[in-house]
C-alpha cells in the first residue's frame, strides 16, 4: 500500500497540487485536504502540522518512511495535499509507512 501512496504523492507533484514546507503551507488560505508530516520531524513541526490540520479541518498523516524520499525534496518534513480526490485516495490506501496521526509516541 505504501507504493500506492507514493504514487499518489507523485501525481500531486506532477499536478502541482501539493505544498511542501511550513512556510508555503502557512501562506495557503483554503483548498487543503490532507496534511502529511514526517515521523522524524521536530516537536515544533508536529505542533505546526496539528495547527494546519485544525485550520483546514483535514486529516493528519504521519510518514514513517521519510517524507523527503516520497516528495523528492531533501529535508522536507511537512506537506499539504491540495487536491480533494488525491487526498481521499491517499487516506483510503494508508498502510505500511503511512498512518493517521493518533498522538505523539
Amino acid at each position: 500500500m505504501a507504493e500506492k501512496v507514493d504514487a499518489y504523492l507523485g501525481f500531486c507533484l506532477r499536478a502541482r497540487k501539493i505544498a511542501l514546507g511550513s512556510g508555503t503551507i502557512d501562506t495557503l488560505k483554503k483548498d487543503v485536504y490532507l496534511i502529511i508530516v514526517c515521523s522524524t520531524a521536530s516537536e515544533n513541526a508536529f505542533k505546526l502540522a496539528l495547527k494546519y490540520s485544525n485550520r483546514f479541518s483535514c486529516p493528519l498523516v504521519v510518514c514513517n518512511g521519510g517524507l523527503e524520499n516520497s516528495v523528492h525534496k531533501a529535508g522536507c518534513k511537512l506537506a499539504a495535499v491540495r487536491d480533494k480526490n488525491l487526498a481521499e485516495a491517499i487516506c483510503d490506501n494508508l498502510g505500511g509507512n503511512y498512518k493517521l496521526y493518533a498522538g505523539r509516541q
